[in-house]
């Protein structure tokens, strides 16, 4: 019987569908597929809304899978920095699942709840290939959503026992630090600056919306690893200038580092580095065809701007896992050639 019914996967769902340790895998799949050419990825189109501030985004992608099928899809989600001071998260939109038969629309999955778990996810993946093994010592900046999920990716792939956390929201702070306890047992000590929260860490990430860097290099120690994974447009950054220069980088993709990481952008236009100094591509060093940290003493820092892939693959992972045990809800969109 030829089904017309595309289903409909909400956070909540989402958020049961796609647990931290498996998306890690799942990332890790995806990225070293992309770095064997299995993968269409064009740059994402970013439409910046009047104020400047605000972005609405579309990002297409096809993924080989291990198995030679292909998954066709397209996160559509809107960016709105300013919604930490709202009830609603800064990243809300719907992931587009096609089968690539037919072209049929699968699955209609929510973006906020993926994007928080997959991005996550991948620094959790650049964490267990690039930091020291025995990294405990864990330092936030950032107490929003991506916070909470770095968080979980972190504790599934160190024995972090130390755990500090900064943000310009005390209010949040305390809540985060609450809500961590509860949920892990994880006790975070809440730090006045961002410094205090930093110094001797062995693994940072930086999951803020500043566009102004928040890290500095001075205050990172010989062998920690860095995620930088909140500023996403050119123009903005987390990192100071020495931060990146003493650091050996490693991005999602180069092409979009090349493009749009202003992490990376702004020391290239002031000339402390070049293009060379970006390593390679998180795939590669799941693949093993690209050398990762080379002495405990190496500062790593991995580039985070988020793929497509990782959304497709989230989707068909997502919609094969409903579709096993019932979650979701249908709907019939389209799609029925009309007969005469």
């Amino acid at each position: 019987m030829t089904d017309f019914r595309t289903l409909i996967v909400t956070h909540d769902d989402v958020e049961r569908l796609l647990p931290m340790p498996a998306c890690i895998d799942l990332m890790a799949e995806a990225l070293a597929s992309t770095a064997r050419g299995g993968a269409l990825l064009p740059l994402r189109q970013l439409i910046t809304l009047p104020g400047g501030q605000n972005l609405f985004g579309v990002m297409p992608a096809m993924l080989t899978g291990a198995d030679g099928s292909n998954a066709v899809g397209a996160k559509v989600i809107t960016v709105f920095p300013g919604n930490a001071a709202s009830a609603y998260d800064s990243h809300i939109g719907v992931v587009l699942y096609f089968d690539d038969v037919h072209g049929r629309l699968l699955a209609i999955v929510d973006a906020s709840a993926v994007t928080a778990i997959r991005t996550a996810a991948v620094s959790g993946l650049a964490t267990r290939l690039l930091a020291l093994p025995n990294a405990s010592d864990l330092a936030i900046l950032g107490a929003g959503v991506q916070a909470m999920t770095h968080l979980e990716a972190m504790l599934a792939v160190r024995p972090i026992g130390r755990v500090r956390l900064w943000s310009r929201g005390a209010e949040r702070c305390i809540a985060f630090a609450g809500w961590a306890e509860k949920r892990f047992g994880v006790k975070v000590e809440v730090c006045d600056s961002a410094e205090a929260a930093v110094r001797g860490a062995q693994v940072v990430c930086t999951v803020t919306a500043s566009r102004e860097p928040v890290l500095r290099g001075a205050w990172l120690s010989p062998g920690v690893h860095v995620n930088a994974a909140g500023a996403a447009l050119p123009t903005a950054r987390e990192l100071d200038t020495q931060a990146v220069v003493q650091s050996r980088l490693y991005v999602d993709r180069t092409e979009s580092a090349l493009r749009e990481a202003g992490d990376f952008l702004i020391p290239r236009s002031e000339g402390a580095i070049d293009d060379a100094h970006i390593l390679g591509e998180l795939g590669a060093l799941v693949t093993g065809t690209l050398r990762g940290r080379e002495s405990d003493t190496d500062r790593t820092l991995f580039k985070s701007l988020g793929l497509a892939v990782e959304d497709v693959a989230a989707a068909r992972f997502i919609h094969e896992r409903a579709l096993a045990d019932g979650s979701g809800t249908w709907v019939t969109i389209g799609g029925q050639r009309p007969t005469m």
